[in-house]
């Protein structure tokens, strides 16, 4: 039985190009699963903040946010945020960047740990993505974070209670860490088995070579592995 192929992601579910790249990634995976002798993958979310100091209850749009956290002129931002909403419909992702409530992340990662031990932190990190970006969701407030969790499945006391005591904030510490001693300063990062690192939002096609050549080498026998090698 030939090892799966680990796709680590580091990301952020306020990064609009984490959204995309998912997609992307996915619509790769869609690509492989076609092949003959199909990749097997397995995907975990890493936590990644992008803005730490953001206050929970952010008191304005994602304009004001932006000019003010990067210092760019308001047209600048919309100009720019217009340019992220057109990527995001060829990935289809219907961004609603006027509805978005911009929020400090770090509740939603710690639910994502808890979702990851419930073997639902894919299904959590879709729903905070599309209630984020496309249904201006709060995302930041254990009360809405709990009623997102009991939408994928979630036990709404057990969310509440993981929550509230931060049972996961160190894992989310270590993901971060781990982040830094692999020198990530920008997400979304992928690492392919421990080894190689994709940075940014690829298209599909750059998931599929890269996923078809990993599996081609787990497949050759072991002196075509080391010609490759040398």
């Amino acid at each position: 039985m030939t090892d799966a192929i680990s796709i680590d992601i580091w990301s952020d579910i306020a990064c609009p190009w984490c959204y995309i790249g998912k997609r992307n990634l996915e619509k790769g995976l869609e690509a492989v699963a076609g092949d003959d002798d199909a990749p097997q993958v397995n995907i975990t979310f890493h936590s990644f903040e992008l803005a730490p100091d953001t206050p929970v209850d952010f008191d304005g749009d994602e304009i004001d946010f932006l000019s003010g956290h990067k210092g760019m002129p308001r047209a600048q931002v919309e100009e720019m945020l217009s340019h992220v909403t057109g990527v995001a419909e060829n990935a289809g992702l219907a961004y609603r960047f006027d509805l978005l409530q911009h929020t400090n992340t770090v509740k939603a990662h710690e639910l994502l740990h808890f979702a990851k031990a419930n073997d639902l932190q894919h299904e959590m990190e879709e729903r905070l993505m599309s209630a984020y970006f496309t249904e201006g969701k709060h995302v930041g407030r254990v009360d809405d974070l709990v009623e997102l969790a009991v939408e994928v499945g979630l036990e709404a006391e057990a969310v509440r209670e993981a929550l509230e005591t931060s049972r996961h904030l160190q894992d989310v510490r270590q993901d971060q860490a781990q982040a830094q001693a692999y020198g990530i300063q920008g997400v979304p990062f992928f690492v392919i088995d421990g080894q190689y690192g994709i940075s940014g939002a690829q298209p599909p096609a750059a998931f599929e070579n890269v996923l078809r050549d990993l599996w081609a080498q787990r497949g050759a026998p072991e002196d075509d592995k080391s010609a490759a090698q040398a």
